[in-house]
């Protein structure tokens, strides 16, 4: 390993990985930022795969973006190249089709011969493995505000070829407040969460005000593809079990929960093909699993993907978590979201979807109006508890017509 300034480093680039090398980088709140500036800078061209980026990333003639799961700061962009693909077989694709030849990994700094990947680990892991087998470089970003994190966070200095030291704050979420809206469907998520059951939620006011309405639970332990600041509410008030490590990829959160995973034991952070493999999901008592999705339709069936044919997201850990879940002793898959579009201003229960769609068949679907529930019953009475439990009272008779032009009624 050697350890390089950002100037220095600007003068290594031009020479490694060819002419249009691709660059594997942390996604998500973990961005390199400082690295990426100087790699914009010092490379014509070349390819940048990461994973959900947010804010503002490097974007011009020269530069392709790729990705399995778009983020913000991709969705718009004309150079943008999606991989559609579940997130548990994401680190397959380094080895295939998606083979880098520079891995940059956003660190915390070096302690004992290693680094750790602090607040995203996800594909990273596979990353570093594949561009190492063919010859690669793996460039470390090593922060002082990276939170040290255990389990396949860890990485040896022995797989770093150059580190840059840099000081900067992580990135974290905008906060959402919690509305009236949100507050009703985690009070209906919650209610069916057991003491002892393992949780999966994302990030949003709907997972966070189900994480307050949780606080009165014991026994709770986390199997995750990510978690955020509500998990310290649960911490606090002795909810969580914790004989039990709370696993996740990927964290988002504020400066708080960074600190608080910092050298954590409880917090094991395991690679994407580790916390999304579906079989390992099911292996866990009463897997609750949370999602939510843009429109779910009268067949049950959910598009958390895309917006009139463009690409909005991906399938991120949805598939993997709902099959996880439903596989579970005594486990759930939810769907949780508003039943009207705020900014569309239209139902997000509509009679058939016409994108391609992300997951189906779920336990239950929850809205903010009451539950439907899926598994065990006849479509008919499916569509039925949609439109009666779950729709938007002002869309419901229209519901009727189109269920019953689709055969899913026996008015």
């Amino acid at each position: 390993m050697r350890v390089v300034d950002l100037d220095q480093l600007g003068s290594i680039l031009p020479g490694l990985g060819g002419a249009d090398p691709r660059v594997v980088v942390s996604g998500n709140f973990a961005i390199p930022r400082a690295v990426l500036a100087v790699m914009d800078a010092s490379l014509e061209t070349f390819r940048l795969c990461l994973l959900n980026a947010h804010g503002s990333i490097p974007d011009r003639e020269g530069i392709t973006l790729e990705t399995v799961f778009v983020g913000a700061g991709m969705r718009r962009s004309p150079r943008l190249r999606y991989v559609p693909c579940r997130l548990s077989l994401a680190p397959l694709l380094h080895r295939t089709t998606l083979r880098p030849d520079i891995v940059v990994v956003h660190t915390s700094r070096p302690h004992e011969g290693t680094v750790s990947l602090g607040i995203e680990v996800n594909v990273l892991p596979a990353a570093i493995e594949a561009v190492r087998m063919a010859g690669g470089t793996v460039v470390a970003q090593a922060n002082a505000r990276m939170p040290y994190t255990f389990g396949d966070a860890v990485l040896p200095l022995a797989d770093v070829d150059y580190l840059v030291e840099v000081d900067e704050p992580l990135d974290s979420p905008p906060p959402v407040p919690i509305d009236d809206v949100s507050r009703a469907i985690g009070d209906r998520v919650a209610a069916r969460v057991k003491d002892g059951s393992a949780m999966q939620l994302g990030i949003g006011a709907v997972p966070d005000a189900t994480l307050h309405a949780l606080t009165d639970r014991r026994g709770l332990r986390l199997w995750s593809e990510m978690f955020s600041d509500g998990i310290l509410s649960l911490d606090r008030a002795g909810a969580l079990d914790t004989s039990w490590p709370l696993v996740a990829s990927f964290l988002f959160g504020s400066p708080e929960l960074y600190a608080w995973v910092d050298r954590n034991p409880r917090v094991r952070m395991l690679r994407t093909e580790r916390t999304n493999d579906p079989a390992a999901i099911a292996r866990n008592p009463q897997v609750v699993s949370v999602n939510t999705a843009i429109q779910v339709d009268l067949f049950a069936q959910a598009n958390a993907s895309r917006i009139k044919n463009r690409i909005y997201s991906g399938f991120g850990g949805q598939t993997d978590f709902i099959v996880g879940a439903l596989h579970s002793p005594g486990g759930q898959a939810i769907i949780a979201l508003r039943s009207w579009h705020r900014k569309a201003q239209v139902s997000t229960i509509v009679p058939l979807i016409d994108e391609p769609l992300t997951s189906f068949q779920h336990s239950a679907v929850i809205t903010e109006n009451g539950v439907a529930e899926i598994w065990g019953n006849s479509q008919t009475e499916q569509a039925e508890q949609l439109i009666e439990q779950c729709a938007h009272p002002d869309v419901r008779e229209e519901l009727w017509e189109e269920a019953e032009a689709l055969g899913l009624t026996a008015r």
